[in-house]
């Protein structure tokens, strides 16, 4: 018995080879070192994922996605696309799609920032909007069902799609950027959880490599990664409470949540988030996402225990994307007071452990 035809063997042999070579003509992404007057001793690093071409950390997912359905033949020339998404990963998924000629949908909450769903629109992507966050992924499969499509999930995939021992995951690179620094191994490493695939990726492989660097995974009060972490009971948040951080916390455990390669989970509030996403943007003169804000408000917290312990050594963060994407939310002084997100008093208090307020 054989399964497809010589023309969809040939076509997905293409099909890889386009994204292989849209990576090699991608360089990678930059570590910016932040300088912490007040903490001599201890370094803090930000490994840049907007750079990418889609602009965020999801362009890694997205790729490492694509070729995991490309090689289990999961999608043929012929195809339409599905994915549930907050919105970054829909975008970058968009880009690989039009890379190859198939249709995609995105299956979005309601209220994704506006910017996203043009981006997603900018790379031939179609919007399915769905009013309650929660029934993305039974709307995702449905319009696979329909059309005869494949749904991606990237909630199930994220954590095997990518090679956690090493051919360029983020870990790798975040290692062999910080070889020459003065503190090479980190101390920290600090990310959140959408899907809970880069977290994964990082801690198996911090563990691979024997390294003594813990990975701490910041994340939303408001999701239920932190409160699963510490009772494995947990799988839901209640009716109505959720984040206002895209990209990062969900309402539920994902598949691709592995807790038992996170050394510890530090929740974040909202107002807590955007204080130190605008503190971040004013200090590198560029505006970051607010996920970046939960990252830096974890690694503030750490920053300050080494110090009081007495303790040198580094810490390494994700810029997952940049904040041209939130202009008309986390941006916007009116959407947040509409919104009860009270971010100013955050933004001077992350000002102070930047060294610049």
């Amino acid at each position: 018995m054989t399964h497809g035809t010589e023309i969809d063997r040939r076509w997905l042999t293409e099909a890889v080879r386009r994204i292989e070579a849209d990576y090699n003509r991608s360089a990678d992404t930059h570590l910016i070192r932040l300088e912490l007057p007040r903490f001599p001793g201890i370094t803090l690093y930000l490994k840049d994922e907007s750079s990418h071409p889609t602009g965020s950390l999801k362009h890694r997912l997205a790729r490492s996605l694509f070729l995991y359905a490309l090689c289990n033949a999961w999608i043929g020339p012929r195809t339409t696309v599905i994915e549930a998404s907050s919105g970054s990963t829909a975008v970058s998924e968009a880009y690989f799609a039009r890379m190859l000629g198939l249709r995609f949908i995105a299956v979005v909450p309601a209220q994704t920032a506006a910017p996203k769903l043009d981006a997603i629109r900018f790379y031939g992507g179609e919007i399915h909007a769905v009013d309650d966050p929660r029934t993305v992924y039974a709307a995702a499969q449905r319009l696979a069902a329909e059309t005869g499509g494949h749904y991606m999930d990237q909630f199930t995939y994220a954590e095997r799609a990518t090679d956690w021992r090493g051919n360029n995951n983020i870990a790798e690179s975040i290692f062999a950027q910080m070889a020459e620094e003065e503190y090479p191994v980190p101390r920290w490493v600090v990310c959140g959880a959408g899907t809970g695939g880069t977290s994964a990726t990082i801690g198996r492989f911090i563990r691979y490599q024997r390294h003594a660097t813990r990975l701490c995974v910041a994340d939303p009060v408001h999701s239920v990664f932190h409160r699963h972490f510490a009772d494995p009971g947990v799988v839901a948040l209640p009716d109505g409470c959720a984040s206002r951080v895209e990209g990062i916390g969900r309402p539920r455990l994902e598949p691709s949540f592995i807790p038992s390669v996170i050394d510890r989970m530090i929740a974040v509030e909202d107002a807590a988030s955007l204080g130190a996403m605008r503190a971040l943007s004013e200090t590198l003169g560029r505006s970051v996402g607010g996920s970046t804000g939960t990252n830096l408000h974890a690694c503030a917290q750490l920053v300050a225990e080494m110090a009081a312990a007495g303790e040198q050594g580094s810490i390494v963060t994700l810029l997952c994307d940049g904040g041209d994407r939130y202009a008309c939310t986390y941006y916007d002084d009116a959407w947040c007071a509409t919104h009860g997100v009270a971010w100013n008093d955050a933004a001077v208090a992350m000002r102070g452990f930047l060294g610049t307020g």
